[in-house]
């Protein structure tokens, strides 16, 4: 008889504790994670602006094997982009073993060849070809209001020397070296009207 009494004493318990195992919620296992939506960060920061007032911009990496009497030995190469915003540019390409070593490079090289670039008000003064290898890039001048139109390494130089109204066409090699040098070339290559009246001699009304 004890041995009934106490079975259904257990059985009356786990009864009445049935109904509040039923009424606590769901454990939410995605309580404490971190919102991950919004889209993924670039490791990579392509495009900053440092405390100097220089626009930085990256343009490409590429991995390279140099091939030893011990094997294969790889390191990186990267192409920088340096500029003020204000009309002078410079470019500058780095190899290290490391990414980041390659670009801090890189940038250095840059700011050590930035020029002067003859900019007038948002575009540039006249039509000029630049050349590098086999790639060939067009520079027209725009209205205000026309913007960067331009490809992804073209782009990098122009907006790095501050250039806000432009038309562009590249023609041959679409290596990125080969376009960023081909637009340097070109953007050295312009002159202002103060510039050309100073190589002939005479005054900027005379011309």
């Amino acid at each position: 008889m004890e041995n009934v009494e106490k079975n259904e004493t257990v059985a009356t318990e786990a009864a009445a504790a049935a109904p509040q195992q039923a009424e606590q919620p769901r454990r939410n296992f995605r309580e404490g994670r971190p919102d991950r939506r919004g889209g993924r960060r670039n490791s990579r920061e392509r495009d900053r602006r440092e405390d100097d007032g220089l626009i930085k911009k990256l343009v490409a990496v590429n991995r390279v094997t140099k091939v030893v009497k011990g094997g294969r030995t790889m390191r990186f190469s990267a192409l920088c982009v340096v500029g003020d915003g204000k009309g002078s540019v410079g470019i500058g390409m780095a190899k290290a073993a490391e990414v980041p070593q390659a670009i801090e490079k890189a940038n250095l090289r840059a700011q050590k060849s930035m020029v002067k670039i003859a900019v007038v008000d948002t575009t540039i003064p006249h039509e000029v070809i630049g050349n590098f290898g086999r790639g060939k890039v067009l520079l027209m001048p725009a209205q205000p209001g026309t913007g960067v139109i331009a490809g992804g390494p073209v782009r990098n130089v122009l907006e790095a020397v501050g250039i806000k109204d432009i038309r562009t066409k590249s023609y041959g090699s679409n290596n990125p070296i080969n376009c960023v040098k081909a637009t340097f070339n070109g953007l050295t290559a312009l002159r202002s009207r103060e510039q050309i009246a100073a190589l002939r001699g005479k005054s900027v009304d005379e011309i």
